[in-house]
């Protein structure tokens, strides 16, 4: 919309054709296109270009070397117009302000007055042939050109413009490093005759695809690379310790109570989880591992964070963890990276000898937590002593009890849990928490 009526700058109007046919053309657009003399076409390679009589710098397209200089010289070539004849008109296919390089170029040149006018864009079409508020789905738009740079990192769905050539869709599909069995939704004439909507394999992209300068791309969540996922992650923890003041003034010390709050918040998670496996909704499945995923994340930062402080400290950072988690786990699976053949039964007792030797250890039950709420040390002192031969204890004899019966009866009933499968700790907890419900129902 022109609001400056007293720049005597040379001026160019630029309109957009929309994103289809003359049909999609605005009334408003036609009727500028009618007003003004002098018309210039960006392209007549688009379904509305028929509908306007302008000259077209396809010409430019021909001789360039790359798009920059086709841009600049589209640019140059409009301004000199403008000089020469006081007032013009571009013409862009769809949108001007929808990845339209060559009017961001237009409105930085002083020299000229550059008023754009509104037009439909293929993202309007977009949305209705894909069915998805981009709103509500949180939708990134990148260059296909560009994105390698653009998308990198981003996790969420995207809808990727520009994608003319085969060329193209090739350094796009090179760009994700592992896409496994990532799919893309094809994009292709939307609103004309030949509109085309398809799904394709991510690594058939540059191969089944018969691209064209209406082809667009959209991917519903680009697989996150893991080092780069957790290379990002340590970068925020980082930067969170630095500059937030709460972050600022936690220590080892302080932090324990939220390890334990998330180790059991995750425990939650993976109980309704649980539940949710057996008969639960497809629906109510997809709530409860997005449960389950968000309680892993918030126990991941307080690892990252106790990292970050030993740092600090000196003393290592989170890749040393990683590292020792890995050289630890390969030195206890020999039957997996060496030439020693085992049974799922001899598993334990390789397990306890090999933390025994490397810890130094004199018996198999130094190490546990004494810390341990009561049925979980008696669940790892139960399974330590039978993974060296030891005999589970058998259940108390009927008769006078006293405390230490009880707590015989009690190891017991871990013993028959554990013989079973059943996590006791799990056990107790679903049952007090039914009897609650059960006293909650009760009261109301």
């Amino acid at each position: 919309m022109d609001v400056d009526t007293d720049d005597d700058r040379p001026r160019i109007d630029v309109v957009g054709l929309g994103p289809a046919g003359p049909e999609l053309v605005t009334a408003a657009t036609a009727e500028l296109i009618e007003s003004i003399e002098r018309r210039y076409l960006r392209t007549r390679r688009h379904p509305a270009a028929s509908s306007i009589d302008a000259q077209s710098f396809d010409h430019i397209y021909e001789s360039a070397a790359d798009f920059d200089e086709v841009y600049s010289r589209i640019v140059d070539e409009l301004v000199a117009a403008a000089r020469q004849h006081g007032r013009v008109l571009y013409a862009v296919p769809g949108s001007p302000r929808v990845a339209e390089q060559t009017v961001d170029l237009l409105v930085s040149r002083p020299e000229v007055r550059v008023v754009v006018h509104p037009a439909l864009s293929f993202l309007d079409l977009s949305w209705v042939a894909l069915g998805v508020d981009p709103i509500e789905e949180g939708v990134r738009i990148v260059d296909g050109h560009r994105f390698a740079s653009e998308a990198a990192g981003l996790s969420g769905p995207l809808l990727i413009a520009q994608c003319h050539s085969r060329q193209v869709l090739s350094d796009i599909k090179l760009s994700v490093e592992d896409p496994g069995d990532l799919t893309a939704t094809v994009l292709q004439g939307l609103g004309g005759d030949q509109e085309k909507i398809f799904r394709v394999r991510w690594s058939d992209l540059d191969r089944t695809v018969e691209a064209d300068h209406l082809t667009s791309l959209y991917v519903e969540s680009l697989p996150v690379p893991v080092g780069e996922a957790f290379a990002r992650f340590d970068v925020m923890v980082r930067r969170l310790r630095q500059e937030c003041p709460w972050d600022a003034e936690q220590t080892h010390a302080t932090l324990r109570r939220y390890l334990l709050e998330e180790s059991y918040e995750t425990l939650e998670a993976l109980d309704r989880l649980d539940e949710a496996d057996h008969g639960g909704r497809e629906s109510e499945l997809e709530e409860r591992y997005a449960d389950v995923r968000e309680e892993l994340g918030d126990l991941l930062y307080q690892i990252f964070f106790h990292s970050i402080l030993a740092t600090e400290q000196g003393w290592f950072d989170v890749a040393a963890v990683a590292q020792g988690i890995h050289d630890k786990l390969y030195e206890r699976h020999p039957h997996v990276y060496g030439d020693v053949e085992a049974t799922l039964e001899d598993l334990p007792a390789m397990w306890e000898a090999g933390k025994r030797a490397e810890k130094g250890r004199r018996s198999v039950m130094d190490g546990i937590p004494a810390a341990l709420p009561a049925l979980l040390y008696a669940t790892k002192v139960q399974k330590k002593a039978i993974a060296i031969g030891h005999t589970a204890p058998a259940p108390a004899e009927e008769g006078s009890v006293d405390e230490a019966d009880i707590g015989e009866l009690l190891f017991s009933v871990v013993a028959l849990a554990r013989s079973l499968d059943v996590d006791a700790e799990s056990a107790l907890r679903q049952y007090a928490v039914a009897f609650a419900n059960e006293v909650r129902a009760a009261e109301s």
